[in-house]
């Protein structure tokens, strides 16, 4: 083996922000600045962004799992490098991007799933709220600390309040104060909780159930919840009784019906 000359020697390369990861119909996603705790950069930002958006278009991709290296799920913004910039355009520009961000993960056809363990904490708890599912470890810890540095989690307090009771929300908004991962499944903030050692286990059994069922049936009951929500009750009425309608000429829908008169699995 010939000798390496110092003129060849690999220079060292960045980490990516964001790992995508594909098994089979399940696709990984993993924030990756674990020596951060995650935190949400403008490269973090721009490779979720773009990450999302490629799952969302893959008709391969049934659901996505969203994960963070290291000891925690999420810190929230870089505010290291939110200060090294400080002008109210940046700022601007910062939290348009992430409220993008959280409405790819809703307007995405695929289920997306939080996996959290150690801490999801501002942004990082937005990020929970946002998605569409979530399974957490028992030792995980959620908040919306922005308050105890004089920034009230204003772009949290969107998904936060659309998850939880108001008075439960606003309480975390203004104190600050820590959750931990059975009151945020008593509150809404999560569906289930395990011991750490079983989160994937546990996360992969939820996308299991999620990946055999129809894709066209997921994606548009997707739709269909999230829309009705922001609906007044007649509208969202005639809104679920076209996406029934549409939802019943469907191929698959068609031999899932067919199936169960002929008391057998479907074919899908």
């Amino acid at each position: 083996m010939s000798a390496v000359l110092p003129s060849q020697t690999a220079v060292p390369t960045e980490p990516p922000p964001v790992v995508i990861e594909r098994d089979g119909p399940v696709v990984r996603v993993t924030l990756n600045r674990p020596s951060q705790f995650n935190a949400l950069s403008e490269a973090v930002l721009g490779a979720l962004q773009s990450g999302l958006e490629a799952i969302a278009v893959d008709p391969q991709a049934r659901a996505v799992v969203l994960a963070g290296a290291g000891k925690a799920f999420c810190a929230g913004h870089d505010l290291r490098e939110m200060r090294s910039h400080g002008s109210l355009e940046y700022y601007r520009d910062l939290f348009n991007r992430c409220s993008k961000l959280m409405m790819t993960i809703q307007r995405m056809p695929q289920p997306v799933i939080a996996r959290v363990h150690g801490i999801a904490t501002a942004a990082g708890c937005q990020l929970v709220a946002m998605c569409d599912l979530a399974v957490a470890a028992e030792d995980a810890r959620f908040a919306v600390s922005g308050v105890n540095l004089g920034l009230f989690c204003s772009t949290p307090s969107v998904a936060l309040s659309r998850n939880l009771g108001r008075k439960q929300a606003f309480e975390m908004l203004v104190t600050g104060e820590f959750i931990d991962a059975a009151t945020a499944r008593a509150r809404g903030l999560v569906n289930r909780v395990v011991p750490p050692e079983r989160l994937d286990a546990e996360v992969a059994a939820l996308t299991s159930v999620i990946v055999a069922k129809p894709a066209a049936a997921i994606a548009a009951g997707k739709g269909l919840f999230y829309r009705q929500l922001e609906m007044g009750i007649d509208a969202a009425y005639q809104l679920a009784g076209q996406t029934m309608a549409c939802n019943m000429v469907e191929p698959a829908t068609e031999e899932g019906v067919t199936a169960f008169l002929e008391k057998r699995p479907p074919r899908w």
